[in-house]
Order: C-alpha cells, then sequence, then structure tokens
C-alpha cells in the first residue's frame, strides 16, 4: 500500500514538472495599420517593442504598415528601417521621379520643351490611372529585400508575415502571403491616383486600406495568441479639416474603416494609437517628429509591454544594402509593339556579369523613362549559388498618340506657341514619329522619326525649318558688305531648312555616337540695303555629319551635377552656289561642361566650347557667330554674354565660362556668369586661340523654374564695349 501511494505521488509531481516545462509559451502578433506618412508612427512603436525584449512571432499589415511589417519580418530592426525612412527622398518617392540621367538625348529633348502633354486614344483623352508607377518605391523595396528575394512563402521569413490589397475590379480583399515580396508590398501600399495599380498574375491591385486597414483576424488565424496592434488611421474630419484629393480619398475610406473598428479593437489585446493629429498620408517630410509620436504611445503601455519580454534581442542582418547581383539570363515577358533588343539597349547592361543593383535600378528607370510601358515588375529567379536570371514583366502602354504645347520667347525668335503631335509605334515596331509646329513672329516646324534598336544601330530622319529677322552686325559675308557700305549693322533674314538622315548607337554603354547625310538650304537675306533685297545665300548644300554625344546633367536650365561632352563633324560635299564661291570644306565642333554643387545650394559650372574650318573656306555663311542668351541654338550660332545677338564672327573660335547659380529658395535661382572667346579668321592657325581673351563679358541673372519652362531675366555688359543689354526669355527653348 506504501508503496502504491509513493508512486502514485511520484507520478504526480512529474507530471506536473513535466506540465510546467511543456506550459504553452503564447505567441504575439504584431498588427501595422495604413496610414500614409502617419505609417512611420509604426517604427517607433517597433523601437519601444524591442526594449521590452518581445519577439513578434506573426506579423500582419496594409499600406505603409505592410511596408514597414514586410521590411520587419525581412530581418529589419527598427532601429535599420529609421535609418532608411531618413534617408529616403519621399519627394522623388511620390513623384516616380526618374532622373535626367537615365533619359536618352530623344526623351531628354522631349521633356525639356513641351509645358503639357495629353496622351489620346481611341480619339479621347486618355486619363493615366496614377501619378506615380511607383517604379522608385519597387526599386527601393527590391534592394531591400535582396536577402529573401527567392523566398515566394512569407511564412519563411524570418518572422511569418501577409499584407492586404484590393482586387480593383472586384472589391474584395486579398490576402497576399505568397509570391514576389516586393510585389505584394507594392500592391498593398498603392493608393488610388497616387499610384497605378499593381498587376499580379493578371489581376490588379491596389490600397489594401479600401478594404481592411487593420487586419487583426488574419493574423490570429496565423497562430497569434496575443496581439499589439497599431493604429495610425484618422478619425472623421470635418470638411474644413479636408485638405486635397488625398483628404477625400481618406475620408471616404474611413467611412467604413472605422466602423470595423470598434469590433477590430475587442481583438486587440494591446491596442497603441499613436497621436498623429496635424499630419497627413504625405507628410513625409515630418518622418522624425512622427516616428517620435509612436514611441510616446508605445510607453504609455509599456508596463503591458513589458510583461509580454523575454529579453529578446532584435539582431541586425543588415549591415549594409546590397551591392550587386551575378545575372546569368534577362527574359522579357509581356512585349508586343518593342523587342527585347531595345529593352535591353534600355537597361544598359549585359547578362553573364557582375552587375550593381545601382546599375539594375538605373536601367529600370531608363525603361521607365520611355513611357512605353505602363507597368514593369522585375523579379530574381535562382540559376545557382552564384547567378540568378532577371525576369522582367511588362506591360506596354496602349497610349500610342500624345499632343504636346509649349510656349518660348526669346529676343532672337520672338514669341512662339508650339503645337507638337507624336505618334509611336507609326510604321513598325519601336519606332517613333514627332512633328513641331511652330505659330508665332516666325513660323517654323521640326519633324522627327526614329526607330531605336537599343544597343543595335537604331534610325532616324529629321526636317528642321527656322527663320528669323533680327539687326545684325554680322552679315554672313566675312563681313565684306558691311565695310563697303560703311555700315555698323544690317537687318537680316536668317532661313534655314535641313533635311537628316542618320543612324546611332550607344558607345560604352554611355556615349551615344552617330554619323549620317543632310541636304540644307540656306536664304539669307536683307532688304534694308538700297531699299532692295540683297542675298547673302541662296544655295542647297549636302554634307556628312558624325557626332559623340554624352549628357549627365541632372538639370538641362540649372544644372546642380554632371558632365557633357558634344563632339560634331561636319563635311561640305557640294553646293548650288548661289555666291560662286564655295570649295569643299569641313567642320568641327566640340562643346564641354562640368557642374559641382557646394554648400547644397551654389552650383559651380565650368564650361568650354569652341570650333574651327578644315581646308580654307571663303564662304562664310557658316561662320561661327557669338552674341546673346536664351534661344535655341541654330547652326553655328552661340550664346554669349556682354554683345548683342549676332554682334562677334568668325570662322574659328574658342570661349570659356563659369557660371555660379545660388538656388536660394526652391526652383529660385540668381547666377553669375563670366565668359571669355577669341573669335577670327583661322585662329587656330596662329596663337590667337591662346592669347589673352580679346572678349568677355558678364552676366547677372534671376531664373525661375516653372511648368512652361525657366523664365528668365538677365542683365549683361562687357568691360570692352561698356555696353549693357537686359534679356527677358519664358519658357522652355524650342
Amino acid at each position: 500500500m506504501k508503496k502504491t501511494v509513493l508512486f502514485f505521488l511520484c507520478f504526480i509531481f512529474f507530471t506536473a514538472s513535466f506540465s510546467q516545462n511543456t506550459e504553452h509559451k503564447p505567441k504575439i502578433g504584431l498588427v501595422l495599420s495604413g496610414g500614409g506618412a502617419k505609417g512611420l508612427a509604426h517604427i517607433g512603436v517597433l523601437k519601444e517593442i524591442e526594449k521590452a525584449g518581445i519577439k513578434i512571432d506573426y506579423i500582419g499589415g496594409t499600406s505603409m504598415g505592410a511596408i514597414i511589417g514586410g521590411l520587419y519580418a525581412s530581418g529589419y530592426t527598427a532601429k535599420e528601417l529609421d535609418s532608411i525612412f531618413r534617408g529616403t527622398n519621399f519627394d522623388e518617392l511620390l513623384q516616380d521621379f526618374v532622373p535626367r540621367n537615365n533619359k536618352t538625348f530623344y526623351e531628354k529633348h522631349n521633356d525639356e520643351i513641351y509645358a503639357l502633354t495629353l496622351p489620346f486614344q481611341n480619339l479621347r483623352i486618355s486619363v493615366p490611372r496614377g501619378i506615380s508607377k511607383g517604379m522608385y518605391n519597387y526599386n527601393l523595396i527590391s534592394r531591400l529585400t535582396n536577402n529573401v528575394r527567392y523566398i515566394r512563402d512569407f511564412n519563411e521569413l524570418k518572422i511569418p508575415f501577409l499584407c492586404i490589397a484590393t482586387n480593383v475590379e472586384t472589391g474584395e480583399e486579398v490576402v497576399f502571403n505568397k509570391g514576389s515580396l516586393p510585389l505584394a508590398l507594392l500592391a498593398s501600399s498603392a493608393f488610388p491616383s497616387l499610384f497605378s495599380p499593381v498587376e499580379i498574375n493578371g489581376k490588379y491591385y491596389i490600397d489594401g486600406g479600401v478594404t481592411n486597414n487593420y487586419p487583426v483576424e488574419e493574423v490570429r488565424k496565423m497562430g497569434a495568441d496575443i496581439i499589439i496592434g497599431v493604429d495610425v488611421q484618422d478619425d472623421l474630419k470635418t470638411s474644413s479639416q479636408i485638405k486635397g484629393a488625398a483628404g477625400v480619398l481618406v475620408q471616404i475610406s474611413n467611412f467604413q474603416m472605422l466602423q470595423k473598428m470598434k469590433e477590430k479593437k475587442l481583438k486587440t489585446d494591446i491596442y497603441i494609437k499613436p497621436n498623429i493629429d496635424g499630419f497627413t498620408v504625405i507628410s513625409f517630410e515630418q518622418g522624425e517628429a512622427i516616428i517620435n509620436k509612436g514611441v510616446e504611445a508605445a510607453k504609455l503601455v509599456k508596463g503591458r509591454l513589458d510583461s509580454l519580454g523575454t529579453n529578446y534581442k532584435a539582431v541586425p542582418t543588415h549591415s549594409k544594402l546590397a551591392d550587386s547581383l551575378n545575372i546569368k539570363d534577362i527574359e522579357v515577358v509581356g512585349l508586343k509593339d518593342y523587342t527585347k533588343s531595345y529593352v535591353l539597349g534600355k537597361l544598359r547592361f549585359n547578362p553573364k556579369r557582375k552587375t550593381s543593383y545601382i546599375d539594375l535600378h538605373s536601367g529600370i528607370n531608363n525603361l521607365n523613362a520611355t513611357q512605353n510601358f505602363s507597368s514593369i515588375n522585375y523579379k530574381l529567379a535562382k540559376e545557382n549559388e552564384n547567378q540568378d536570371n532577371l525576369i522582367l514583366e511588362v506591360r506596354e502602354n496602349p497610349v500610342k498618340t500624345f499632343i504636346k504645347l509649349g510656349l518660348h520667347y526669346d529676343d532672337l525668335f520672338k514669341s512662339g506657341g508650339l503645337i507638337n503631335i507624336t505618334k509611336k509605334k507609326l510604321l513598325i515596331k519601336n519606332d517613333v514619329a514627332s512633328f513641331d509646329f511652330i505659330l508665332g513672329d516666325n513660323i517654323r516646324y521640326n519633324f522627327d522619326y526614329y526607330i531605336d534598336n537599343g544597343f543595335h544601330w537604331s534610325f532616324g530622319f529629321k526636317s528642321k525649318f527656322q527663320q528669323f529677322n533680327k539687326t545684325s552686325k554680322t552679315d554672313f559675308n566675312g563681313g565684306m558688305t558691311l565695310s563697303n557700305l560703311g555700315l555698323n549693322s544690317i537687318n537680316v533674314d536668317y532661313l534655314d531648312l535641313s533635311n537628316q538622315a542618320y543612324l546611332q548607337t550607344i558607345f560604352a554603354q554611355k556615349f551615344l555616337i552617330g554619323a549620317g547625310v543632310e541636304h540644307k538650304f540656306m536664304k539669307i537675306s536683307s532688304n534694308s540695303i538700297q531699299n532692295t533685297t540683297t542675298y547673302f545665300d541662296n544655295s542647297h548644300y549636302l554634307s556628312v555629319v558624325g557626332f559623340l554625344k554624352y549628357d549627365s546633367f541632372d538639370n538641362k536650365y540649372f544644372p546642380k551635377k554632371g558632365w557633357y561632352f558634344l563632339g560634331d563633324f561636319q563635311s561640305f560635299l557640294s553646293s548650288t552656289d548661289y555666291n560662286n564661291n564655295f570649295s569643299k570644306f569641313s567642320t568641327f565642333k566640340g562643346d564641354m561642361a562640368i557642374v559641382h554643387t557646394f554648400f547644397k545650394k551654389i552650383a559651380v559650372k565650368l564650361q568650354s566650347e569652341g570650333g574651327f574650318n578644315v581646308e580654307k573656306n571663303t564662304n562664310s555663311v557658316f561662320d561661327f557667330v557669338l552674341g546673346g542668351y536664351g534661344f535655341n541654338k541654330i547652326n553655328n550660332i552661340r550664346h554669349f554674354y556682354g554683345y548683342d545677338f549676332l554682334e562677334l564672327s568668325g570662322s574659328s573660335y574658342i570661349k570659356g565660362s563659369m557660371t555660379l547659380d545660388y538656388e536660394f529658395v526652391r526652383k529660385s535661382h540668381l547666377n553669375f556668369t563670366a565668359n571669355y572667346a577669341n573669335i577670327g579668321r583661322e585662329i587656330f592657325q596662329t596663337n590667337a586661340w591662346i592669347s589673352h581673351p580679346k572678349y568677355s563679358g558678364y552676366g547677372l541673372g534671376y531664373g525661375i523654374e516653372t511648368f512652361i519652362g525657366p523664365i528668365e531675366l538677365k542683365h549683361s555688359w562687357s568691360p570692352e564695349t561698356k555696353k549693357h543689354y537686359t534679356w527677358f526669355t519664358v519658357g522652355f527653348w524650342f
């Protein structure tokens, strides 16, 4: 009997001990709501969760909560997330910013002369689905999640994760816990009207906040016993508090969400609601203050958080962002009107060699800059231990026709209103046709047809008609007319018609190199000489041309960084020779500049340019001409401060300048330029080109960047002539 009792007592003891050792440890789930910039408060809450030593077992999020939750689930600590978001340029993120350096010369030109672009489809104006395609966001998230790029089941992340999106066609809530993590995060945060819907497997998704902005039920289903929830949603606002279209959309979304939140709060064990009054969904510039609001809110429940602590320490797993990839092959899915060589040419990197993430994102930006694709998604598939395959999934933009408008005024071409018609895929794949017609004081046109074959040779044809009337100290006759008549200046009618067929390609993945043949008709006349029309030229010319170009300026008119080089060769072979003085000759021109910014506000630009003729040329029609500012360059006519338009001329010249530009208020500039030149007949055959500059001038100006282009006021003077000139220009140069 005693043995039986002893055995029974031992059994109870061991059973109790075993039960204590296997006691269920509660699983902790974290729910992060959407809220745009207000979601940065999640980072502050995560900081306090880590201080309490809490190990999060499951995460569910929506919109910004999905982005922060997805990155945390991938292994980032709260401190790392803080650093990431502090270093993010949210202006570029919201605008789908594409650096100018990622655009071809054609695309740069396209973006820098038109004030308004109207896309047309089926004879109707086509409205884009969102202001931004989210490419900047997607590139950033892809790089940040590089370490988990092969994971397709979000339960295999460091912390099991899910996020919510909304099917744009059915309006149904969709839970993403599998697939491409960057795509899922982008879909969950695609705020309507701000970002375009995200395509995944043929379906389109928008912000999950439309249907479920606080996925507490879904996190509970993952296995969470205790839920910590962070809610950064707005309460309903009065009409006077609603600001802008984004505010209206948030208010509409909140009607349904706030009704559901009464029930969702009851399912949350520790409910944290940061005080985000005064912040909006786009208050990213106040990110530090918003993060601190999260810290403050979490401290209010510090005791309850501490009770869940297990001395867990979040270990940083991302000492630095991934820098390079070894891409074996590139697959492009979704092409119809464009070829793979076109896409590879835009990427500007080849497979089967190491590629940096910077080059990958730059290539994606190049594609995005073409505006030929309504969506661009990519993922990396593991080929072997050391190599990935890059899979690009693109959807071509169905809009192929555009009407574009522009305005300009300067003191050479005077006023001009531009209307452009652009048609893509006019005849064949990869082609684009563009026609500018300029009405105003001087009617002009510009036609360009281009077949872009990427790394392969591309082909084009362009035709330009330009004209102006100006009182000039250059007679385009070597000064003989002015000298013979004893005049200081004459009124000149200048007309140029140029037709050029050319081919070009990318050289060393950076330079544009090309060659072609050109027909040119020049008619230069004056009706101010003895009341008759005098022709200085009325001839057709045939020439071959060659060029080499590079341009990494971040802004054409007010650059802050970058450099450019333009080299041009033209050999004139024949002419109808109106003046009976033509002989074959060649012209070389070069222009280079570099810009660097100091103290974040002051940009210094150094520029040098020059040109000369090979073989003696008795025809002065193509002389280099200096003077004036603010006009689109034509033939060999160039800007020069201190002298009036068309004032200095010669068969060769060299010029140097330095510009200081101070952006004292965003998009408002004060600048000062000093330029120096030597110009004359064949100055490179003597020491005249390296002698002390014969001509100098200075310019002081104010400029402001507007949607129609720069508006500038320049005051210029020269110590040689003691004369002063004031010039006013409006709009992009064309």
